[in-house]
C-alpha cells in the first residue's frame, strides 16, 4: 500500500481548505478546480498526514458519517486547543474542549461543513 487518504466532501470547501490549514498548520500539498474555483481535489498535509477534500457536486451527503480522530503527543496539547478555538464556530459541540476519561484535553464536534472531529491528547 502506498497511502491512506481521508476524504472528506463539504459545501464551502475554499472556505474549508482555508480554516483547515489555519486550524492545523495544514500544508496545500496539491489541488484541481472546478471551473467555480470551489475544489475538485485538495490535499492537505497535517502533520504529514493527508486529508483530501473536495466540494460536493452530486448527491452525497456534506460532511461524512465517519469521524476523523486526531490523537496528538501529550505535549501538543496546545495544538488541540488551537484547532478547536478556530474550528468551534458554528460547529455543533458534543464535548468542550477539555478533561475526559481518556484524556486531560478533548474535543468532540461537527464543524461548520459536517465534519466530525475528536481531537485529543
Amino acid at each position: 500500500m502506498k497511502r491512506i487518504v481521508m476524504q472528506v466532501y463539504v459545501k464551502g470547501s475554499i472556505e474549508a481548505v482555508e480554516l483547515y490549514q489555519q486550524a492545523f498548520n495544514a500544508t496545500l500539498k496539491s489541488d484541481v478546480r472546478n471551473d467555480d474555483g470551489t475544489f475538485l481535489h485538495a490535499e492537505l498535509d497535517v502533520c504529514g498526514h493527508t486529508i483530501a477534500l473536495s466540494e460536493i457536486s452530486d448527491e452525497r451527503i456534506a460532511g461524512n458519517t465517519m469521524q476523523f480522530c486526531f490523537h496528538y503527543e501529550k505535549e501538543d496539547e496546545d495544538a488541540v486547543k488551537k484547532a478547536y478555538e478556530v474550528l468551534k464556530e458554528g460547529s455543533q459541540i458534543n464535548h468542550a474542549c477539555g478533561p475526559c476519561f481518556y484524556s486531560p484535553c478533548m474535543a468532540d464536534f461537527i464543524d461548520k461543513f459536517g465534519v466530525h472531529w475528536c481531537l485529543f491528547v
